[in-house]
């Protein structure tokens, strides 16, 4: 496993890895995994997943100032590099881990691009963390750029982001196919997350409160109104002392507006964002 921590040495070595093979005549496969550490088991997944998909995977474990609106939580972001490249020795295949510093990326000015994604930055965590999208884009943006990949794998925790990141591809017209892959969960229902790392052992108790809603909101889903939906959502956070509810919203998985009336001819997805404490969870379910 190789590790670089400055672009011009990473597009370099990518750029020998494929002419290693420029005899016989074969392009390698790029995979990417975009993350910004505290690695844990739902990003080995996708690891894994680029792995078998691709004859080569850039891991990039970069925690990207611009997309936090917070200064705080930029912060208090977990940061373990160390372990999170023994966990990636430890996985079988080509892999090259990209390491960078602020200055390797955004080199004169930390600031991120202003991009039209048509409305989608506007939902949800669009209106809870102003110019986080844009932040998203611009470190996105700068990624496949450098790395080339083929392909690039993304959790469905961040369902608004992978949407997001699709338009990007598409606006931007890059040359990458965007990958989702299904949210991996504790035994208990809680969404794997690098922020559950900074939750005491009571908090990670008591987050599992957002998958049973979830769950009860998807039960519920055919029988039962949006507006009585909602209703029983804000009931069940009423009822928990410790979980600040910031949002639920049944949305539209395409354009992710918020449903109004139900239609059988569209997908709905429940989203949720709740605090234990000073750390902000997100989650979703699929529900029809």
């Amino acid at each position: 496993m190789l590790i670089h921590t400055q672009k011009k040495s990473l597009v370099q070595a990518l750029s020998s890895a494929n002419n290693a093979d420029s005899e016989i005549g074969k392009k390698k496969k790029i995979g990417f995994v975009p993350t910004m550490g505290a690695l844990h088991i739902g990003h080995i997944s996708l690891v894994n997943k680029a792995l078998e998909d691709n004859d080569l995977v850039v891991v990039s474990i970069f925690v990207n100032p611009t997309q936090f609106n917070n200064n705080a939580d930029l912060q208090k972001y977990p940061r373990t590099p160390e372990d999170d490249i023994s966990l990636l020795k430890n996985l079988k295949g080509e892999i090259i881990v990209y390491l960078p510093q602020v200055q390797d990326l955004y080199e004169t000015a930390v600031s991120a691009k202003d991009y039209n994604f048509e409305g989608l930055e506007n939902e949800m965590e669009g209106k809870h963390r102003k110019g986080h999208f844009n932040g998203v884009g611009t470190i996105l943006d700068k990624f496949f750029r450098i790395i080339k990949p083929d392909n690039a794998y993304f959790g469905e925790k961040d369902f608004q982001q992978l949407q997001i990141v699709r338009k990007l591809v598409a606006v931007e017209k890059l040359p990458v196919k965007i990958i989702g892959c299904p949210i991996l969960r504790e035994e208990t229902g809680l969404a794997l997350s690098s922020r559950n790392k900074r939750l005491d052992a009571k908090q990670v108790d008591e987050a599992t409160l957002i998958y049973k809603v979830l769950n009860e909101v998807r039960e519920k889903f055919d029988s039962t109104t949006l507006k009585e939906l909602n209703e029983l959502v804000a009931e069940r956070f009423l009822q928990n002392e410790s979980l600040n509810l910031e949002y639920f919203e049944i949305a539209d998985e395409k354009t992710l507006k918020t449903a109004k009336q139900k239609s059988k001819h569209a997908k709905y997805r429940a989203f949720i964002a709740a605090f234990a404490g000073e750390v902000r969870l997100i989650d979703n379910m699929p529900l029809n």
